[in-house]
């Protein structure tokens, strides 16, 4: 009815006591919603937390929307692989231009009952009438559609967790860029942490093999973090800093410039730096 309690243990963390809002046993995962006393969300899939209202994941899930966003000029479609808490998908419902939302999602309880928990922080993604949620394996769904994309966006689990590594390879990178528009950009988290260095610098190789001219934007504050997002384009990946700010300062862009604000990014410049 209301949830319950229980202590977890996390290193240098001590034993916080944590709410359990939601647990569901979906059919390729079990799921967990919880709640610090501090009021910090988390989703967690197969007890890993994947999304989070924390402010470092917070800015990472923006950033990851934005980035594609605000540099593709006139984006009119897009597809999330791996909805997750939402976050990352609803900085697309923000654009003036969208058409179009496309997420696939593997696990059905994640849309249904997770996303709804995140929705302030969502913008009501799930609910928009422009997105469509599709139930399949993401790299299933880019091998087999037909619909071309404007972005793509992919935040799955991480590449050491069972099942998940295809979701890292070149087959699917160059998948995902067979899928995208002319123009059209692609933007990938990856994790740093729980992962050898090695199996970093192969990921980053594998990704630029398919994307020669990407770039690594980390998400890091005062030198500070833990993770990163990868970005390509099909087609030169030359960015105009100040074409991005003049669109956050007009009016079309004021909420697009507020979702950035709300997790530190000013600018332009400082959401490329």
């Amino acid at each position: 009815a209301g949830g319950i309690w229980w202590k977890t243990s996390r290193a240098g963390e001590g034993d916080p006591n944590v709410f359990c809002l939601y647990f569901g046993e979906g059919m390729s995962e079990s799921v967990v919603v919880s709640k610090t006393r501090e009021g910090v969300r988390n989703f967690h899939a197969t007890g890993k937390v994947q999304a989070s209202s924390h402010p470092g994941d917070m800015r990472l899930q923006r950033m990851l929307g934005h980035l594609a966003g605000l540099t593709n000029e006139n984006p009119r479609s897009v597809l999330v692989v791996a909805c997750g808490a939402g976050v990352t998908a609803g900085t697309f419902v923000l654009y003036p231009s969208i058409e179009r939302i496309v997420i696939c999602e593997i696990e059905k309880l994640v849309p249904k009952f997770v996303a709804p928990m995140f929705e302030k922080e969502n913008y009501g993604v799930v609910k928009d009438p422009r997105t469509e949620m599709i139930l399949d394996d993401g790299r299933h769904f880019v091998r087999t559609t037909r619909e071309t994309f404007d972005i793509i966006t992919s935040d799955p689990v991480d590449p050491w967790i069972k099942g998940s590594a295809a979701l890292y390879t070149e087959e699917y990178f160059s998948a995902c860029r067979e899928r995208l528009n002319p123009g059209g950009v692609m933007a990938l988290w990856i994790p740093f942490y729980e992962c050898s260095p090695t199996a970093i610098k192969s990921l980053i190789g594998t990704f630029f093999r398919v994307f020669p001219e990407g770039i690594i934007f980390s998400n890091d504050a005062l030198g500070e973090g833990y993770d990163a997002v990868l970005y390509g384009r099909k087609g030169p990946a030359r960015i105009d800093v100040d074409e991005v700010q003049r669109r956050l300062t007009s009016p079309e862009y004021v909420r697009v410039a507020e979702s950035l604000k709300q997790v530190g990014f000013s600018s332009a410049v400082s959401l490329f730096g």
